[in-house]
C-alpha cells in the first residue's frame, strides 16, 4: 500500500449507500501485548497500581490546596484578570475532578461550587472576595480535617451553604438574563451521589 492511498478514505458502494472508512492514523501508534499469563487481568493490575500510590494521594492533595490558595491570593492582589480567573477556575476544577480518586470524595462539591461561581458570573470583578475565600477555606477544611469521623456531615453543611450563597449571588448577578439563568439553575440531568 502507497503512502497516499494510506491517507485517504476507502468507499464502499452499495444499491442505496456508500460506506466510507476513513483513515485511522493512529492505529499504527498501537500494538496489542499478548499476556502469557491466561489469568492477567489488567483492571486488577490498574487498581493495584493505585493502591500503591495511594500513599502519595493526600501530598497530592495537598499540593492542590496550595495551588488553590496561591490562586485565591493572587486574585486578592492582583484582582480578577483572565490569568487569575483561569488559575482559580483550574485549581478548583482539578480538585473537584481529583478529590473522589485522591479518596476525598466530601470536597468535590465545594470546589464545584466556586467553579460555578466563577464560569456563570458576568462581571467577575463582582464576585466579593470573601465568597472566594469561604469557598476556598471550605475546600482546605475538608481536607485538613478528613479523618474526622463526621467530616461528611460537616463537608455537606458547609457545601449546602455554599452552593445556597452562589447560587443566590449567581440568580442576582444574571438576573437581565432569565435565559441564561433557567439553564443554570436548573436542576443536574444526572442524579448526584448524594441522592443514592
Amino acid at each position: 500500500m502507497s503512502k497516499d492511498s494510506a491517507k485517504k478514505p476507502s468507499v464502499a458502494t452499495y444499491a442505496d449507500h456508500e460506506v466510507i472508512n476513513p483513515p485511522n492514523p493512529l492505529r499504527k501508534a498501537l500494538s496489542t501485548v499478548k499476556s502469557m499469563d491466561p489469568n492477567d487481568d489488567p483492571v486488577a493490575r490498574a487498581e493495584q497500581a493505585l493502591v500503591q500510590l495511594s500513599g502519595e494521594f493526600s501530598a497530592w492533595m495537598e499540593a492542590e490546596c496550595k495551588r488553590l490558595d496561591q490562586a485565591r491570593c493572587a486574585v486578592k492582589s492582583k484582582g480578577f484578570s483572565k490569568a487569575t480567573r483561569e488559575a482559580l477556575f483550574h485549581a478548583a476544577h482539578d480538585i473537584k475532578g481529583q478529590a473522589a480518586t485522591f479518596g476525598y470524595p466530601w470536597v468535590a462539591g465545594s470546589a464545584d461550587s466556586l467553579c460555578r461561581l466563577i464560569e456563570h458570573t458576568p462581571d467577575m470583578n463582582r464576585i466579593p472576595v470573601s465568597l472566594v475565600d469561604q469557598h476556598v477555606d471550605a475546600v482546605r477544611a475538608i481536607v485538613r480535617e478528613s479523618t474526622r469521623p463526621e467530616v461528611l456531615g460537616i463537608a455537606d453543611e458547609l457545601t449546602k451553604r455554599l452552593r445556597e450563597v452562589t447560587e443566590e449571588f449567581l440568580t442576582h448577578e444574571n438576573r437581565d438574563r432569565p435565559d441564561y439563568l433557567e439553564g443554570i439553575l436548573a436542576p443536574p440531568l444526572a442524579p448526584s451521589d448524594q441522592s443514592f
